[in-house]
């Protein structure tokens, strides 16, 4: 289902879609971590429709309580006003292995090697690894999103790589990651139908046809890469609003927590913080909802100080 149009650009719009993107992201987090390495029949069997957040799971949160997924991005957003309205390597380095010392509640294979190779040689970038397309460097993008907003399109994909390779250098990566912020920045604005998100995550199929969306329903998606973009997209052009999509793709299992949470930036970011429900607002951790409100606000910041 794709809408015909989206509201007018202004600023309080755009701060709207920033919001709705950063909190759509823990909220998608903190839904779907209830459900990670389920199955649909699993989850069906246990719950129905998943489409409360309640916490649980195979990491035991509490209620409201989000994964890495939202905490390695507050970490690379809290960084980034320090450095200007892009991130480098080294930056992005210091500011995972900083949250890596926080021991977070969950931490990727794919990311603790990158931060312990960074620890070791001192060197913020991984070598290209063709095993290392996971989803760690895509669940993380919002920021960079957010702060290079409006910049010229080889610096934004610059400042996407460079957070990247802290800890995934891989082709479907990378081609997911810079795809992930394009659509931010087609959304964020408000001007861009999503349907024009579409067209964008069709020409990442016509470059990868790995990533093609259109022709199976992705069920118990894993930490591939391209298994949870196909999972997000057929959520987000095929459900119809924030909420159906984020319980679509959640009910979906798998790696439930990634999918939740890109879907949930990709929706908010088109739709704006009013479509998150409010009962997901509420149970949030607040703390999380804190930082996310600030940091939407400061990295939309960098792009207005350049205007």
């Amino acid at each position: 289902m794709l809408a015909a149009s989206g509201p007018r650009t202004d600023r309080s719009a755009l701060l709207s879609r920033a919001r709705g993107a950063y909190l759509g992201l823990a909220v998608g987090d903190a839904l779907g971590a209830t459900l990670e390495f389920m199955t649909p029949r699993e989850i069906r069997a246990t719950y129905g429709v998943h489409d409360r957040i309640r916490g649980g799971g195979w990491l035991h949160l509490p209620r409201g309580q989000v994964t890495d997924d939202t905490t390695m991005s507050l970490a690379l957003g809290e960084a980034m006003p320090a450095q200007g309205d892009t991130v480098d390597a080294e930056g992005a380095a210091r500011a995972f292995d900083t949250w890596m010392r926080g021991k977070p509640v969950d931490i990727g294979n794919t990311v603790r090697r990158g931060l312990l190779h960074y620890r070791s040689s001192g060197n913020p970038t991984v070598a290209p690894d063709e095993y290392a397309a996971g989803n760690g460097a895509a669940m993380r993008c919002l920021p960079v999103a957010l702060a290079t907003l409006g910049r010229p399109t080889e610096a934004v994909r610059s400042a996407t790589l460079a957070q990247a390779w802290v800890t995934h250098r891989n082709e479907l990566s990378d081609v997911a990651c810079v795809c992930l912020v394009e659509m931010l920045q087609l959304a964020l604005p408000g001007t861009a139908t999503l349907a024009v998100l579409h067209t964008r995550a069709r020409a990442l199929v016509e470059r990868h046809a790995a990533f093609e969306f259109r022709r199976t329903r992705r069920e118990n998606p894993s930490a591939y890469v391209v298994e949870t973009l196909q999972a997000v997209f057929q959520a987000l052009f095929e459900a119809g609003g924030f909420e159906a999509s984020v319980v679509d793709v959640v009910n979906r299992g798998g790696d439930a927590d990634t999918t939740g949470a890109i879907t949930g930036m990709l929706a908010g970011a088109w739709y704006g913080v009013e479509a998150i429900p409010r009962r997901w607002l509420a149970v949030l951790d607040r703390e999380v909802k804190r930082a996310c409100e600030q940091q939407a606000e400061a990295l939309i910041g960098l792009a207005d100080a350049r205007c």
